[in-house]
């Protein structure tokens, strides 16, 4: 049986086109996908995402035991940060992408994938012993609404939230919304600024009329799987997965072997990374996940992990594995579809710049 978010009665008010996603009804389009991607591009547009999970982790390790969990660096990062990172096994592979907010010394909420809500959790619980902290599934708890684009702080303002407009990128905040407490945190999935709102049931309801009585534009899972796939953005199943490290999934950057211990340390300083993650772009044809991607000997180097069409950019975009020992020094890469090889250019950045503060 598929859970339904307490937004689910808006979705069908506004005739989104709903599919199951993770075990929840999710709203997957309102307007043509063009429409939707172009909104939050250019003005702003606010994404549904209650599915997510969210563990509370409150005492006096609370910071110690989210470090120890995760390979980027939280101890260090400063109260009031969000901070990016893979929760990783012992040999390395990645269990889930999350983000670690630090509401205060003795308060840290973790968000983790719809998809891995139960996995996490039983990984969590399980290392918890040696620390001095409670933890907390609050995923039924919370409502979340995304609301991303260059306007979205005009919008945050209107709705009486002015509270968190002073918020630095990858900054979070609790405070008051009609005497209810709720957390702000300025982060998002489309390389956009923008804010996610973790709030009780009923105040996403009420914020959710406001922001389409304002003229928010509401977008589905759809619009939110371009856009950040047109910054690069990783999608676990996808760019991330359990037979992958963060080694191989081009998130390097957050690993930080300087710190004293970590879940995996060991294993992904011993480990060579076998693959590599890359962008490629069509001019024509549109790659789709799982499409074989060839060098000009035609040798089979890769797939593709995810593909789509860029509105933005008008063309195909795909994030690919490649096999790193065979990655071609001319950088001319080919993804064949349906038994035809088309040329694809090589991106060393994001497809897309996005205007995140």
């Amino acid at each position: 049986m598929s859970k339904k978010t307490h937004l689910y009665n808006h979705h069908l008010k506004l005739k989104a086109k709903i599919v199951p996603f993770a075990g929840w009804e999710m709203p997957i389009q309102y307007q043509s996908l063009k429409e939707e991607v172009q909104s939050v591009r250019e003005k702003v547009g606010m994404f549904d995402v209650s599915h997510m999970g969210e563990f509370l982790i409150q005492g006096s390790d609370a910071q110690k035991f989210v470090d120890y969990l995760i390979s980027n660096d939280f101890i260090n990062a400063e109260m009031g940060k969000a901070v990016y990172s893979p929760l990783c096994r012992e040999n390395g592979t990645v269990i889930d992408d999350l983000i670690a907010y630090k509401l205060n010394e003795n308060d840290v909420l973790v968000c983790v994938n719809a998809a891995n809500i139960e996995k996490d959790w039983e990984w969590f619980s399980g290392h918890k012993n040696k620390f001095n902290c409670s933890l907390e599934n609050a995923s039924d708890e919370f409502s979340l609404i995304a609301l991303q684009g260059p306007n979205s702080s005009e919008f945050l303002d209107k709705v009486q939230i002015s509270w968190a407009l002073d918020l630095p990128y990858y900054g979070v905040k609790k405070g008051a919304y009609q005497n209810q407490s709720i957390i702000i945190a300025r982060t998002g999935y489309t390389g956009e600024d923008g804010f996610e709102i973790f709030c009780p049931h009923e105040v996403a309801q009420n914020l959710w009329e406001k922001f389409i009585d304002l003229g928010v534009s509401p977008c589905g899972l759809g619009a939110r799987d371009v856009l950040r796939l047109e910054v690069g953005y990783p999608l676990y199943g996808h760019e991330i997965n359990d037979n992958l490290t963060p080694l191989e999934a081009a998130l390097k950057w957050t690993v930080k072997f300087d710190k004293e211990d970590f879940i995996g340390k060991k294993a992904l300083q011993e480990k060579e990374a076998k693959y590599q993650l890359i962008k490629l772009s069509l001019e024509k044809g549109i790659p789709r996940q799982d499409y074989q991607i060839f060098d000009s000997h035609n040798q089979l180097i890769g797939h593709v992990a995810s593909g789509t069409m860029s509105p933005t950019l008008g063309r195909g975009i795909a994030l690919c594995h490649i096999e790193k020992k065979l990655k071609p020094t001319d950088k001319n890469y080919f993804i064949k579809i349906r038994d035809k090889l088309y040329p694809a250019t090589y991106h060393t950045k994001p497809f897309v710049t996005g205007g995140h503060k």
